[in-house]
């Protein structure tokens, strides 16, 4: 086989059908990418490690400048990476550039997740990448992986990542409570995305009356995809066992007076400096999780 001539016709067929209108050319180069990788992982083979710096000189000259060494090496890792069985039928779900960020990780299960990540919050490249560079996978604990790698169905809590990362320009010395919740405030949508799907913001120092007096819930959130509503509270100390108490009451108060018949209980999150595993361990109620934040 000549597998230039092979390359070299695929990439032309890429650019013609890229002159198109047609909405489908993303997935069309994604998977003439694929198959030329295929081919370079081939050629390779037969013909020695230089047949990319070789074939790369000849196609941009014949077909276009942006078929260097970089970009071929990118399809035969592609082609490499997504031959897995798990991932190939995943090829033609993102465009090139998205994959090009997915490229250097490590795990199957890992690419897995941020493919997900991506389609089910519309990321483009670069909010890919920022989730990459944050290293949101790695925040997940072990018995959230293990669900994701077995499909297992997810809770609502499963997916918010421990540290947060909430950015702000205060020092950490000069932090209160307050200032914690506007920094979140101040970046809410990539808050709500980091947290998972389908959270939106309902308000925050959202006002209840207990018995005779108010009280203020840092911030209100609901989750969309798991109908129920989220009490987030904020802490910049160690989580303590008050903590969760000043929680439960909150989420109790929203089950007893806002949610409806056909909505799901209310889960809260408590956000502090340090957790406190026994706290969390030997809370009554299991949908209650502490996270702890990291300032950026």
């Amino acid at each position: 086989m000549n597998y230039y001539n092979e390359i070299k016709k695929n990439l032309i067929k890429c650019e013609i059908y890229d002159k198109s209108k047609d909405f489908s050319k993303n997935k069309n180069r994604v998977i003439t990418y694929f198959e030329n990788g295929k081919l370079l992982n081939k050629a390779g083979k037969e013909y020695g490690k230089n047949v990319i710096k070789q074939y790369s000189e000849k196609l941009m000259i014949e077909v276009g400048k942006k078929y260097n060494e970089r970009t071929l090496y990118r399809m035969r890792k592609f082609y490499e990476v997504f031959s897995n069985e798990k991932l190939t039928p995943l090829v033609s779900k993102l465009s090139w550039s998205h994959y090009i960020q997915l490229l250097s990780l490590k795990s199957v299960d890992e690419i897995i997740y941020y493919i997900n990540v991506t389609l089910n919050n519309n990321l483009n490249k670069r909010e890919l990448q920022e989730r990459i560079n944050n290293q949101e996978y790695d925040r997940l604990n072990d018995e959230t992986k293990i669900k994701l790698i077995e499909s297992e169905e997810l809770k609502v809590n499963d997916l918010v990542p421990n540290p947060i990362i909430i950015k702000s320009n205060l020092l950490k010395e000069d932090l209160t409570e307050y200032a914690l919740k506007q920094a979140i405030l101040n970046n809410l949508d990539e808050f709500l995305l980091q947290l998972g799907n389908g959270f939106t913001y309902v308000g925050n120092e959202y006002k209840i009356k207990l018995d005779d007096r108010y009280n203020y819930i840092d911030l209100l959130l609901y989750n969309i995809k798991y109908k129920c509503y989220v009490v987030v509270e904020l802490k910049i100390t160690e989580l303590k066992k008050e903590h969760t108490g000043q929680v439960m009451t909150y989420m109790n108060y929203i089950d007893k007076n806002i949610k409806t018949i056909e909505e799901n209980k209310t889960v809260g999150i408590i956000i502090c400096k340090k957790d406190n595993m026994y706290v969390i361990e030997f809370c009554s109620d299991d949908r209650i999780i502490a996270r702890e934040y990291k300032l950026v």
